[in-house]
């Protein structure tokens, strides 16, 4: 697992605290006070995950998010904003451009070590039976595959671009096909008994998945009042 954290924030107060508690928690970091200096450290070193000050001058933390999402080279490092906008619109914003969680400002420490585990854990691999079983290294559905060896999926031969966690749901609906998987089912297998988020956060990756499968989108049913299933 890459331990080596890097916190982007223009509030040097906040990156000492966070700096500091990263290290007793045994990880690696490198703090920036800018969006310019992170980009030049990705350049030479890519980390094992990111954290974003949304609120940034000049260039902000979606931006720097959108910018990461486009390259290949930097797509799948996990992001994790900070933000004094708490509403829920904005954390819907971030998850929608390929973010893995969203802390508000002031944010409890502890919470936020939490939180970088869980998607550390959900990153870099499984602990239940049930995530056990999908590690065939690939599977398909009509003209849906994935590689998970090579961490590839395909539409129609053509492959397309997901963060882990839209892979790891289309990798949970290929495990099997025509089984209807409720929002709870989806959490639970996407992060066990660390379940940080909201119910919504399923809805909009989902909503990105579908997107992203072009026509096949259209094989993610939305069952209602239980949750999803893929099907032709």
């Amino acid at each position: 697992m890459n331990n080596l954290i890097y916190v982007v924030d223009d509030e040097e107060d906040i990156l000492e605290l966070v700096e500091v508690h990263l290290k007793k928690n045994f990880f690696k970091v490198r703090t920036f006070a800018s969006s310019f200096s992170f980009f030049k450290a990705l350049e030479k070193q890519k980390p094992g995950l990111a954290i974003l000050d949304i609120m940034m001058p000049r260039l902000d933390g979606i931006e720097v998010a959108k910018i990461m999402k486009k390259n290949p080279e930097f797509a799948k490092i996990p992001i994790i904003f900070l933000s004094a906008r708490g509403d829920e619109s904005d954390k819907i914003t971030g998850l929608e451009i390929g973010a893995d969680d969203y802390v508000s400002k002031p944010f409890s420490v502890k919470e936020l070590i939490a939180r970088i585990k869980v998607v550390l854990r959900r990153t870099n691999g499984w602990t239940s039976d049930e995530k056990d079983k999908s590690e065939t290294e690939s599977r398909a559905f009509q003209g849906v595959k994935i590689d998970k060896e090579k961490f590839a999926a395909f539409s129609d031969g053509k492959k397309i671009d997901l963060t882990v966690t839209e892979f790891k749901i289309l990798e949970l609906f290929l495990s099997k096909p025509d089984a209807a998987f409720s929002r709870e089912r989806i959490l639970d297998y996407l992060w066990g008994g660390d379940k940080l988020v909201i119910d919504r956060t399923i809805d909009v990756h989902i909503k990105n998945l579908r997107e992203k499968l072009g026509k096949n989108g259209a094989l993610i049913k939305n069952i209602r009042g239980v949750g999803y299933k893929l099907e032709k």
